[in-house]
């Protein structure tokens, strides 16, 4: 348990180091990117006088270390900053938005995870089977659509021809309460998480199938059938929790592509989330908002890296940390 938790303390302080240097980067590129905030919220029809008292008022007239100089002073005391456009603090903007988000990410992750192991392991325990062969195919598939084309078919197809699912938005009635309110949000959460869902369990199924095919022509599986292991056992016990470490690997990276999968289906779907809050601070050049959503994705990322290595040793003991 010390090496764990010596483990854990290195870890979160290579984890500050990265969350630094990420937030520098995020600050200087933003800067240095085409586009200027202040003509953007002054408006084309402004004056020179006009726009030269908004960018004194935003401090964008100070030198580009001074202002990252008092970001970092601010970030010290835990202040993100005060967004150019909403005109509220930065924190209070990124908790207004987080909850779609982190509901869309949960359901995403929870559903793709359990189902894209099953199919992974059926798809390699019945290799040869016409249907498991036709589902290894569809994964592919699958895994090959981009979130934008596959999020705007559905949209489409159940949408727009069946009207099965609402296009847009969290909620159609903004006066629903309890039951009646979950099952709105539902609905409109289906399309959405379907999207990112589909991609999703056709990577995970793929990389445990690939994995579990391993496990299951190794020397110590062909032992354990000559004891007489039952094949449930044998595929469940023993062969699937070996192969779940390269399938936490890739759980644990893929928060990384669903931030950006996040921006692209919650703008497809006017998903009031994160992404769709990223895509609206970079339209309108809110230099705070920006860095502070890199800076909590960073977070959140590495956070999610330390969570897989620690998952790592629940899953085989034998890994060490020292």
């Amino acid at each position: 348990m010390r090496a764990i938790g010596l483990y854990v303390v290195r870890r979160l302080a290579w984890a500050v180091l990265v969350c630094i240097a990420a937030a520098t980067m995020t600050f200087l590129l933003i800067r240095l990117a085409p586009g200027n905030p202040v003509s953007i919220l002054a408006g084309d029809q402004s004056t020179p006088e006009y726009q030269a008292a908004l960018t004194r008022q935003l401090g964008l007239d100070q030198s580009l270390w001074v202002q990252l100089v008092k970001y970092f002073q601010q970030l010290g005391h835990g202040d993100l900053g005060y967004s150019f456009t909403y005109h509220t603090p930065v924190a209070s903007v990124i908790e207004a938005r987080a909850a779609p988000t982190l509901l869309l990410m949960g359901l995403t992750l929870a559903i793709s995870v359990v189902v894209g192991i099953w199919v992974g392991v059926h798809t390699a325990v019945r290799r040869g089977s016409k249907l498991w062969g036709a589902v290894e195919g569809a994964t592919l598939v699958g895994y090959s659509l981009p979130a934008f084309w596959l999020g705007q078919v559905l949209i489409l197809i159940f949408g727009v021809q069946l009207g099965w699912f609402p296009t847009l938005g969290e909620t159609s009635d903004l006066g629903a309460t309890g039951f009646a309110h979950i099952a709105d949000v539902t609905w409109h959460l289906a399309l959405p998480a379907a999207t990112l869902g589909t991609i999703e369990v056709a990577l995970i199924s793929r990389l445990t199938r690939s994995a579990m095919v391993e496990a299951l022509g190794s020397d110590y599986m062909v032992a354990a059938r000559g004891k007489g292991v039952s094949q449930r056992r044998l595929v469940y016990r023993h062969a699937l929790r070996n192969a779940l470490l390269p399938v936490v690997t890739v759980i644990g990276l893929e928060l990384g592509w669903l931030v950006a999968g996040f921006v692209v289906v919650e703008t497809v779907f006017s998903w009031p989330g994160l992404g769709s809050l990223t895509f609206a601070a970079i339209d309108a050049r809110d230099y705070p908002v920006i860095t502070g959503l890199f800076i909590v994705i960073t977070v959140s990322v590495v956070l999610a890296n330390l969570l897989t290595d620690l998952v790592y040793l629940m899953i085989d003991p034998r890994i060490r940390v020292d």
